[in-house]
């Protein structure tokens, strides 16, 4: 049986993890936060941890099984948003307060999610398809080497999209640049520091599921969602 019909174990609990940190995250960036010499929204606490799932995915099962992951967060985060749009939007009972505080931390301004969906997309795939080439070309070696230079890709392309799209035109751009180098040097650090979390998941999970993917063979489009390919 080759790699592209067998069941895995753990592969759902991966996913519903990656899937977790995105809704979390989302909830959490309604506050900006300021950490020590960082200016963040409070999402960019966790959201590195996506990033890092993400290497996983790929690494252990390869790009095209990624591929289906990232689409399935990008549909629950679409989902979130149209739900918490759809109840801030509905009359609340009339002996409850809290609309105002609702809608200011919850209500889903739609510039905002359009940005976000935009940023996770484009960063999410970059992600994935520079450390799947990467894996290539190292032959498999060196693992730092593509979780942190397919996250220096991605969370440059995530961060960027969200920050122009959400807030260009809105913020002084001279906060802008502050914001967007804050998230980025954040981000990756996470990545860096937890590169030998990384290593030990991503070895444990290799044996586990005794595979190892290579996408020798995989149709990269991010649209290709039906194709899967052998190790």
């Amino acid at each position: 049986m080759n790699a592209a019909q067998r069941a895995f174990r753990y592969l759902d609990l991966v996913t519903a993890a990656f899937v977790a940190v995105l809704l979390v995250s989302n909830i959490a960036s309604t506050k900006i936060l300021l950490l020590g010499p960082f200016t963040f929204d409070g999402g960019t606490v966790l959201f590195p941890l996506a990033y890092i799932f993400g290497d996983v995915l790929t690494e252990v099962y390869g790009y095209a099984r990624s591929r289906r992951v990232v689409w399935t967060g990008f549909f629950f985060l679409a989902a979130a948003a149209a739900v918490l749009a759809l109840v801030d939007w509905l009359p609340p009972a009339s002996d409850w307060g809290l609309q105002d505080s609702f809608h200011a931390i919850l209500g889903q301004t739609p510039r905002l999610v359009v940005a976000s969906l935009i940023a996770y997309w484009a960063g999410e795939f970059s992600n994935s398809f520079i450390l799947a080439k990467l894996k290539l070309l190292t032959r498999g070696r060196w693992l730092w080497t593509r979780t942190i230079g397919s996250t220096l890709v991605g969370e440059g392309v995530d961060t960027a999209l969200f920050l122009g799209v959400a807030f260009l035109g809105v913020l002084p751009t001279e906060l802008l640049l502050v914001v967007l180098v804050s998230n980025y040097v954040f981000k990756v650090g996470v990545e860096v520091l937890f590169t030998p979390v990384t290593y030990r998941f991503v070895g444990a999970l290799k044996r586990a599921e005794g595979v190892d993917h290579y996408d020798w063979q995989t149709n990269f489009s991010p649209f290709a969602l039906g194709q899967t390919s052998s190790s």
